[in-house]
């Protein structure tokens, strides 16, 4: 007899999130940013949520990270409803963490790296200030920084350095659930790799769960296994990736998978080869 499957690390049942626009001296207007999003996701897994500009990405972000209520629906982290209006317990709110598009913008300038690792610590455990110290310095070896780099301020380090302080920041409190918005989007490309190879790595260590939110399908397709497409607030398509990149469904998933630029990269070398024929026989 095969035992019980386990509850997925994050569920959402028919989620909706409401705004209320206008006001004197023009009437009052309810916008529905979210329409009924249902989703799950097992430990160790990545659900890649995908969609224009204004489709409700960020805006589920904020609802699956325990940031805003939903206007009706249903949460639930590791099969446990959650309900902001009667308060998370310090374990909920450790189950789950952010990391931002922009790393610079959600570091305090104010504050030393090594201070900013030690803040989820301080705020959710009872360890000792060297015991914090010391799981501090860990997670930036952990994810490719070095000791010295805890005395330094976020200005005196590169984009690429400051995500990979964010990501030591979220990781500190041991959470089941990472939600990436748009991690890499910010960074050059080669950096982008670097990033995205020490997330999987991180992901297969730490058998984390990822929720990434992402407009380019390119790094979509390198790190899913699970795509869910977004528009108008509204799930339009939610399938494994191979199913989804080999034969898209639904009109809007097809149309945003033909506007993404690909780079034909047998076409650039062509290219520059003839380019340089042409500047040895001037």
């Amino acid at each position: 007899m095969s035992a019980p499957m386990s509850p997925p690390v994050l569920e959402t049942r028919a989620v909706t999130r409401d705004y209320e626009t206008g006001g004197f001296p023009r009437p009052r207007k309810t916008i529905r940013a979210l329409k009924g999003v249902d989703l799950q996701v097992r430990r160790g897994r990545t659900l890649a949520v995908v969609g224009e500009s204004g489709c409700g990405k960020s805006t589920l972000a904020r609802i699956i990270t325990l940031i805003d209520a939903p206007s009706s629906g249903e949460v639930l982290i590791d099969g446990q409803p959650v309900d902001l209006r009667a308060g998370l317990s310090r374990e909920m709110r450790r189950k789950v963490r952010i990391v931002f598009q922009n790393p610079y913008g959600s570091l305090n300038p104010r504050q030393k790296i090594g201070d900013v690792l030690e803040e989820p610590l301080l705020l959710s455990t009872s360890l000792s200030a060297p015991e914090r110290r010391e799981k501090a310095l860990a997670m930036l070896a952990r994810v490719g920084l070095k000791p010295e780099h805890a005395n330094r301020y976020p200005h005196m380090f590169s984009g690429g350095q400051r995500q990979r302080v964010a990501i030591a920041r979220a990781l500190m409190v041991n959470p089941d659930l990472l939600v990436l918005d748009e991690p890499v989007s910010a960074l050059d490309l080669s950096v982008q790799a670097q990033i995205l190879n020490l997330l999987q790595d991180l992901q297969e260590e730490f058998g984390l769960t990822y929720v990434f939110i992402s407009h380019d399908l390119s790094v979509v397709r390198h790190v899913a296994d699970e795509v869910m497409v977004m528009r108008l607030g509204e799930v339009v398509e939610y399938r494994s990736r191979d199913e989804i990149f080999a034969a898209p469904e639904h009109p809007y998933t097809r149309t945003l998978f033909a506007a993404t630029p690909k780079i034909d990269l047998e076409r650039i070398r062509a290219r520059l080869a003839a380019k340089a024929s042409r500047a040895r026989g001037a």
